[in-house]
């Protein structure tokens, strides 16, 4: 069905004035705009007075609105565009106008937002108290970090950025960015860097993933064989004993590790290139004892899962050998919201979704390594580094063992090195981690039942320069 039926809801400020320019463009383009004010005219500033003053003979019909959300007529309505709050809102939203949200959402009437969603932070993400659900928003002049972030990628819906030919017209730079998206760019570059004829299977790394307690073989698998497919020469797995011979059969091509103790890891240890510690290790002696070993050799580390929740545990001496090492050997954190709020000692996993930003910049400075901070809107950061953000993947890939996979992939990435250094490969693995989740969506024609096993295949795709369009 065509679209002809347009309520425009209107602030009393410059975003109202991004609505009101849209209804006379509507109009003149023979659409039917109806106005929903919510400031009295003669109170209407900057860019919205001057909207309000070009309408002038137009057929744009506009009300004040009363307050009154069963006066909106949703039932007649085509779409809903949202010209109410802009960037520049703080507040919480409350009152009458949290009931107007209310109402617009629960009509299911398609929502375009100006800007961003009112109610949705610009900057962190958080909602503020009440917030418009969109199916489209259309940013102005640069992308908003905050509509990347926390809950605001439930309520942006699908983004477009229009520049609005300001490069054209203002020659001043633009404010620094506080982040970069990962461009796709990145997986074609390493697509293309041919492998050495003469290479062999030790040219590639060798990944060693600890992890595997008692009954939590399934995740050290996940890893190790994610590591395999995303390009390692060589991936052992020291496990427990009882899981071995199973994990073995399962997978020839891991080379599987028995170990009761840090003695028989000490060889293990000597013939790696990179440790991926903590899926399924486990938070008992055991597990303990074999991150200790970990963090005190001289490789390159990553640390996931239950390392994660040993380190968030610890009262110090575990943090203190992490980072005297780091500032000597490459590190890497991949912690979900709730390990991340663990890390820090001061906040919930609701607080760092509250402010991801803040969150991924506190764990960089304390860690002084590289951290991946997992969930929608995955940042990637290191010292002196500017943020990445990834603004692939989906919520099919809200399943267990992704971030098992994760790992084995940026471990593999690590071992390989290509000579870029750890922050290129954690940022190349979060990518196409996450494109292959949009690729297995794609073929599955949708989002349910999509699983972590499924990943690792689509990673190699992605990683040899496949899957581009399905995403």
């Amino acid at each position: 069905m065509e679209a002809r039926h347009l309520l425009v809801l209107c602030g009393g400020g410059n975003n109202g004035g991004d609505g009101l320019v849209l209804a006379r463009l509507a109009a003149s383009a023979g659409l039917r705009p109806r106005v929903l004010l919510l400031a009295e005219a003669d109170t209407l500033s900057g860019d919205a007075a001057r909207a309000y003053a070009d309408l002038g003979d137009t057929t744009v019909r506009v009300e004040r609105w009363a307050g009154d959300s069963s006066t909106l007529a949703l039932a007649s309505v085509d779409v809903v565009v949202d010209g109410m709050f802009g960037t520049g809102l703080s507040r919480p939203i409350s009152g009458e106008l949290a009931s107007l949200i209310g109402a617009v959402n629960a009509s299911r009437r398609p929502v375009l937002a100006l800007d961003g969603p009112s109610g949705v932070c610009s900057d962190s993400g958080a909602v503020l108290g009440v917030a418009i659900r969109a199916a489209l928003t259309v940013t102005f002049v640069e992308r908003k970090i905050g509509h990347y972030l926390g809950l605001a990628p439930d309520y942006v819906g699908a983004l477009r950025v229009e520049r609005l030919g300001i490069d054209a017209v203002l020659p001043a730079p633009a404010p620094a960015p506080v982040a970069r998206l990962l461009p796709p760019a990145l997986l074609d570059e390493f697509a293309a860097t041919p492998r050495r004829v003469v290479a062999h299977k030790g040219s590639h790394g060798h990944v060693l993933v600890i992890g595997g307690a008692p009954g939590m073989a399934g995740a050290a698998r996940l890893a190790g064989e994610a590591a395999l497919y995303a390009g390692a020469g060589l991936v052992s797995v020291a496990t427990a004993p009882t899981h071995a011979s199973a994990l073995n059969l399962g997978r020839p091509e891991l080379m599987c590790h028995g170990v009761d103790g840090v003695s028989e890891l000490a060889p293990l240890l000597a013939r790696a290139t990179v440790v991926v510690a903590g899926p399924g290790l486990g938070r008992d002696a055991w597990g303990r004892a074999l991150l200790e070993s970990a963090i005190a050799s001289d490789l390159p580390l990553l640390l996931d899962a239950d390392a994660l929740n040993m380190l968030g545990e610890d009262q110090g001496q575990l943090r203190q050998r992490l980072c005297e090492r780091a500032e000597q050997r490459p590190l890497v954190l991949t912690p979900h919201p709730a390990e991340a709020g663990r890390l820090l000692g001061d906040r919930d996993a609701a607080g760092v979704q509250a402010d991801r930003l803040g969150t991924h910049a506190a764990l960089v400075e304390r860690f002084a390594g590289v951290v991946v901070l997992k969930g929608a809107g995955s940042l990637v950061g290191a010292p002196d580094w500017l943020p990445h953000l990834c603004d692939r993947g989906n919520p099919g890939m809200a399943v267990a063992g992704m971030g098992d996979v994760l790992s084995g992939v940026i471990g593999a990435l690590m071992a390989q090195g290509q000579g870029a250094g750890v922050m290129v490969s954690a940022s190349l693995g979060v990518l196409a981690h996450a494109m292959a989740g949009d690729v297995a969506v794609a073929r599955m024609g949708g989002q349910r039942g999509l699983l972590a096993g499924d990943l690792a295949p689509l990673v190699r795709e992605c990683l040899n320069g496949g899957g581009r369009g399905l995403g």
